[in-house]
């Protein structure tokens, strides 16, 4: 807790805050792949505010694809989204490189995550910071469907347990005995993620909501109701116990990719040169920090047994993943499902890092990265889901404080 809210959790702030990880391109009109459902959150606060294209600055665009005539042309503007910097349009030849590289590299035998084709005339620019994740009223059958498909159907677990959702408040208690170490793991990671997501929305819950204001703050009741010992007959504290978890297996992931930032090759390009050498210095300087905590978790019991057995555990646990990653086209709230497919990815990358680490050490110093390669979008997910993970933690010590002051 010290070392995520008083030292990292302030850095990252900062990095999300920039252009480069603000802006993340996705596609939210992809039907749902697992069941018919036009049932769309009708809910004002589920809307998600795309972003023209004259916004975003022309080094990202650069490096995603090039833009039809008929987007350029558009001129709304996306409020509060006028602060962007000036963009240089001369690039070096090592960032067109760069930035080629971006727009080349297919990485579909590695993935952990169904990516979005970003190229799709249906995926648009998101400002995450004007589309916070909070409580958007999303609930009820449809957002119990959704983790009850991602539980029962993607989560090892034994199989004559049969898991029905207790009263929609999240997973029930399960006994993973007997299941191995890797698929308890993978239970645990989704379970971490689900608890993340509720802190979310707990601490970011709708209070008030006059014509005059709305007002957002954390609601301790709506927190007790998910993580309480008593009115969870235990399950809250696992719940958290698993968050924890999550945070171990993604710090560890941005410890083990620092040797892909470091190399001079890689810019954070917007365009914007003097800020982009700023938060490339900011990144590495959480790169560093990641790597200097003690007690990193220790992955190296995964996957270690039998050699032909590890490779099959491994992409069963990859399939899983990917199919998680689909779930989200069926999230019928649009804020939600934006968060939802951004945390997934960016799970889906530290999980692509912690495999890779063999190639992550053999990158050159200089020159392409054909071996392991990280696109612009699984850049941007994998530190703004490490963010929304610190929040949680952050967030933690906040309902700590307010519930020890109500006793």
């Amino acid at each position: 807790d010290a070392f995520n809210n008083y030292k990292l959790f302030p850095r990252l702030n900062e990095l999300l805050e920039s252009d480069y990880f603000r802006y993340y391109k996705v596609n939210l009109k992809k039907p749902c792949p697992f069941w018919n459902d036009n049932s769309h959150c009708g809910i004002r606060d589920c809307a998600v505010k795309p972003c023209p294209s004259a916004e975003v600055p022309d080094g990202i665009r650069s490096g995603s694809y090039k833009y039809s005539e008929e987007a350029n042309n558009l001129d709304e503007e996306c409020e509060e989204a006028k602060r962007l910097g000036a963009v240089d349009g001369s690039l070096s030849k090592e960032t067109q490189q760069a930035v080629l590289r971006w727009t080349w590299h297919d990485d579909s035998s590695d993935s952990f995550c169904e990516a979005d084709d970003i190229s799709s005339p249906d995926a648009e620019y998101v400002d995450l910071l004007l589309n916070p994740e909070r409580y958007t009223g999303y609930k009820g059958p449809d957002a119990w469907k959704i983790w009850n498909s991602i539980y029962e159907e993607n989560c090892f677990k034994p199989q004559n347990v049969k898991r029905p959702l207790a009263s929609g408040r999240g997973e029930s208690s399960i006994s993973l005995s007997g299941v191995c170490v890797e698929k308890r793991a993978f239970y645990k990671l989704i379970s971490g993620l689900h608890a993340s997501i509720n802190i979310h929305l707990s601490a970011r819950y709708l209070l008030q909501d006059t014509w005059s204001e709305k007002k957002w703050g954390p609601n301790i009741t709506e927190f007790q109701q998910r993580f309480d010992e008593v009115l969870t007959r235990g399950e809250g504290p696992r719940r958290l116990k698993n968050l924890y978890f999550l945070y171990l297996i993604e710090l560890r992931a941005l410890s083990k990719v620092l040797p892909f930032f470091e190399r001079p090759a890689f810019q954070l390009y917007t365009g914007n040169k003097s800020h982009d050498a700023e938060m490339k210095n900011l990144l590495l300087e959480i790169l560093h920090l990641a790597k200097s905590f003690p007690l990193h978790f220790d992955e190296n019991s995964f996957f270690a047994g039998n050699k032909k057995e590890a490779a099959k555990l491994k992409e069963e646990f990859r399939i899983h993943f990917k199919n998680i990653s689909k779930i989200m086209d069926c999230v019928g709230c649009f804020k939600c499902r934006l968060w939802g497919k951004l945390q997934t990815q960016g799970l889906g990358t530290a999980l692509k890092i912690l495999f890779s680490e063999s190639l992550i050490e053999k990158l050159p110093e200089s020159g392409p990265s054909y071996g392991f390669q990280l696109t612009r979008q699984e850049i941007v997910a994998l530190f703004n889901a490490f963010g929304r993970i610190s929040t949680s933690v952050r967030e933690l010590e906040n309902f700590r404080n307010i519930l020890q002051n109500m006793r």
